[in-house]
């Protein structure tokens, strides 16, 4: 809802200011007008900018996004019109910035403009899929099943995000706390048995001498950790700005041990659910290569996307330069070549996608029984290291004091 400051005139001749909610401007009129007020001047007040809402990233959830696309198509089924269904989910939605965005949909719709053409205007809360799908809906007629396959494309590829972090924070959340103890352990228990090691003055092992160099490094010149640690950070997020530097994080991604694979699987599956999404839809098929360079999590599979379509520009099969790329296996091209040599492209990709979602849930499962032992071994033995470099000289002590 938007708001606005009214003055207006009421039938016995005296002037009012107030403010009043409304869902656009000509609504706010309208409601004034019932009330038996004549309006002398609406204006919708601006947000200043402590009172503005700062979003990072895609301000709208996509749990949020599946229900709308569902609820959206719902209402079609019944017979709503999308101008009425669009009024009705900016009434109710949970999500401030779709609301908001569905609000100024709804004004323009009421102005006669498509219902493509006016989410388009809102970038950031309507993807370019959402656009493209809904426009050849708008050409085809069939906007029900547009949504119907948009929420499920949305549910699809928030399950495998999902299931892709859940493998992650595991092992990121063990090797924190792993960091945690060891540094709790050089700061505050080693440097106790170092000075009473130093007052005796005794031949010292190696590990011992390094686990003490180590404790003195993080107790005296801990500032120059915290730099390094902000500097690799930054430097991260600055090398993944450029291009070269994109595409060169996105390699190491796909290539590295355990995880590599459950990359590689999982933005397959996102490139061939998004791209069956789209060639489903009646959208053009280079506009959806298009598209889907851009949605995929991944600068080297957009690489090859783009050398596809290419080749398509030149009435070459798309499959080709998919063949000759390494991070494509032999089962996903085999199928898009059947796909087009078939006619049934967008089924062989929906099945390529179904394979690979499945294939990521089972594999983060396996990485789950597989990655806990090996933390719990790798963090005992960081602790065992120290404890070892503390016991030893004691042990050396007790020797020669017998």
């Amino acid at each position: 809802m938007a708001q606005f400051a009214y003055h207006v005139k009421s039938s016995s001749g005296r002037q009012l200011k107030g403010k009043i909610s409304a869902m656009d401007k000509s609504t706010a009129v309208e409601e004034l007008r019932k009330r038996g007020l004549i309006v002398l001047s609406l204006e919708e007040e601006r947000n200043t900018f402590l009172q503005m809402d700062i979003y990072i990233g895609n301000p709208v959830k996509t749990q949020h996004f599946i229900v709308y696309c569902r609820q959206f198509a719902t209402l079609i089924r019944a017979g709503v019109t999308i101008l009425d269904a669009t009024g009705i989910l900016a009434a109710q939605t949970e999500s401030k910035p779709l609301k908001k965005a569905l609000v100024s949909v709804h004004g323009s719709l009421l102005k006669g403009n498509a219902f493509s053409a006016a989410v388009q205007e809102h970038k950031r809360i309507f993807p370019a899929m959402f656009t493209s799908m809904i426009r050849a809906g708008e050409e085809s007629g069939d906007i029900e099943g547009t949504l119907e396959r948009l929420a499920v494309f949305f549910e699809k590829e928030h399950m495998t995000r999902e299931k892709i972090k859940s493998a992650l924070t595991y092992p990121l959340v063990v090797g924190f706390l792993a960091i945690a103890a060891v540094v709790y352990l050089l700061k505050a228990v080693v440097p106790q048995f170092v000075s009473m090691f130093a007052s005796m003055d005794a031949e010292l092992p190696t590990i011992t001498k390094m686990v003490m160099a180590m404790s003195n490094s993080i107790s005296n010149q801990w500032y120059l950790w915290l730099l390094g640690v902000i500097a690799l950070v930054v430097s991260y997020f600055i090398i993944g700005r450029l291009e070269k530097g994109a595409y060169v994080i996105a390699y190491m991604k796909l290539k590295a041990p355990v995880f590599g694979k459950l990359s590689q699987k999982g933005a397959i599956a996102q490139m061939s659910r998004t791209l069956s999404s789209l060639y489903a839809s009646a959208v053009p098929m280079l506009q959806a290569l298009t598209i889907v360079e851009e949605v995929v999590d991944n600068r080297v599979i957009s690489k090859y996307i783009r050398q596809s379509a290419d080749s398509l520009r030149q009435g070459n099969p798309l499959s080709d330069p998919l063949k000759k790329a390494w991070v494509f296996p032999p089962l996903v091209t085999q199928m898009i070549a059947i796909g087009e040599e078939t006619g049934s492209l967008d089924l062989m990709l929906s099945k390529v996608a179904d394979f690979y979602e499945m294939d990521v849930e089972n594999t983060v499962d396996r990485l789950k029984s597989l990655i806990e032992p090996l933390l719990l071994v790798f963090l005992a033995g960081v602790v065992g290291i120290i404890v070892a470099s503390i016991m030893l000289p004691m042990f050396s002590l007790y020797e020669q004091m017998s």
